[in-house]
C-alpha cells in the first residue's frame, strides 16, 4: 500500500519536510501543520483538533524538536482511525452486500474487484446486476463476474431492480452461495427517485433475510475528497452505510481524505482501490497508510 500511494502522498510530504526543517515549535510550526493538514483534505474541524492534541502531546511528553512533533502528530491521526471497526461482515451465509455509489465512481468495478477478493478467499459469490437503468452496466458485470468466477443473476434493462434482488436472493439461498453483492443504481431522473429505489432494495433484501443486507458499501472516489461527503450523507440517510470504498486512492487523492470522511460520517473505509487490475482492491490498513504519508525518503 505505501508503494501505490505514492502521487497521493507527494504533495504532503513535500510540505511536511519543509515542516520538520524548522527549529522551533513556536505559533508558525502549528499554523504550517494546520495549513498542512487542511490543505491535503483532512476539513477544517478535523485539522484544528488534530492540532490542538498535537500541542497538549508536545506539552505533555516535552518533545524539543519538529521531527518529534511531526511523528506525534502521526501517532494521533493513527490513532484517530484505529477507532472504527474496518472488516467486512460477511459470516452468515448468504451473506449480502449492496454496493451504492454515483456513476462513475467506480461502483460496477468495485462489485467485480471483491467478487475476485471473495473468490480467491474460497467464498462462493453471486452477482446481482440491480443497476438496470444502464444496459452497460449489465453488460460490464457480465464480463467481471466472468473473470473473477462468480455466478450473475441480470434481467432486461429497465427492469425493477428490486426483483433482479429479490431472484438472485432466492438463487443464493437455493445453491448454498456464501455472498451476493448487489450493484445498485447511481443515478436516476432526480436524488429522491435514486434514494428510494435504493431504500426498497434494501427492503427487499431485508424480507427475504432478516439480517440482510450485513454490508452497505458507499463507493467513493478519493480525488474528489471533501466534496464527497454531502453525497455521502444523502446515501447514508437512505441506507444506513457500514462502510466506504475509497476507489483511485493512488491517484490525485489528498492525504487527509480518509480521515476527514470518516469523522465526517462516522462510517469506516474498509476498502481501498489502488490500481485498474482485478487484484487492486485491497483492506484498508491505517498503518500503511500513514506510513506512506509520512515517508520522508
Amino acid at each position: 500500500m505505501s508503494r501505490r500511494m505514492g502521487r497521493a502522498s507527494q504533495a504532503f510530504r513535500e510540505q511536511l519536510r519543509r515542516i520538520v526543517l524548522r527549529r522551533t515549535l513556536d505559533d508558525e510550526f502549528y499554523d504550517d501543520v494546520l495549513e498542512l493538514l487542511i490543505s491535503a483534505d483532512c476539513g477544517v474541524d478535523v485539522s484544528e483538533r488534530l492540532v490542538a492534541q498535537l500541542r497538549d502531546t508536545v506539552q505533555r511528553e516535552k518533545i524539543a524538536d519538529a521531527e518529534g512533533a511531526v511523528q506525534a502528530l502521526k501517532h494521533e491521526m493513527l490513532a484517530t482511525l484505529a477507532r472504527r471497526d474496518r472488516p467486512l461482515h460477511i459470516d452468515a451465509r448468504p451473506s449480502i452486500v449492496l454496493l451504492a455509489g454515483v456513476n462513475g465512481s467506480g461502483k460496477t468495478t468495485t462489485a467485480g474487484k471483491l467478487a475476485y477478493r471473495l473468490r480467491d478467499d474460497g467464498r462462493s459469490v453471486l452477482i446481482a446486476a440491480a443497476d438496470t437503468y444502464r444496459a452497460a452496466a449489465i453488460d460490464q458485470l457480465r464480463v467481471w463476474a466472468g473473470r473473477a468466477g462468480a455466478e450473475l443473476v441480470a434481467h432486461q434493462p429497465g427492469g425493477d431492480p428490486g426483483a433482479v434482488v429479490f431472484d438472485a436472493v432466492q438463487a443464493a439461498l437455493a445453491r448454498n452461495v456464501d455472498v451476493v453483492l448487489v450493484d445498485t443504481a447511481g443515478r436516476l431522473h432526480t436524488k429522491a427517485n435514486l434514494m428510494a429505489e435504493l431504500a426498497k432494495v434494501r427492503r427487499v433484501a431485508e424480507r427475504l433475510i432478516a439480517e440482510a443486507p450485513h454490508e452497505t458499501l458507499l463507493v467513493l472516489e478519493a480525488p474528489t475528497g471533501m466534496n464527497a461527503i454531502a453525497q455521502a450523507r444523502a446515501f447514508h440517510e437512505a441506507l444506513q452505510l457500514t462502510g466506504l470504498v475509497l476507489t483511485k486512492l493512488d491517484g490525485t487523492a489528498r492525504g487527509g481524505t480518509v480521515i476527514a470522511i470518516e469523522e465526517e460520517l462516522g462510517v469506516p473505509v474498509k476498502l481501498v482501490g489502488l490500481g485498474e487490475g482485478i487484484d487492486d482492491l485491497n483492506e484498508f490498513d491505517p498503518s500503511a497508510y500513514l506510513d506512506a504519508l509520512f515517508t520522508m525518503e
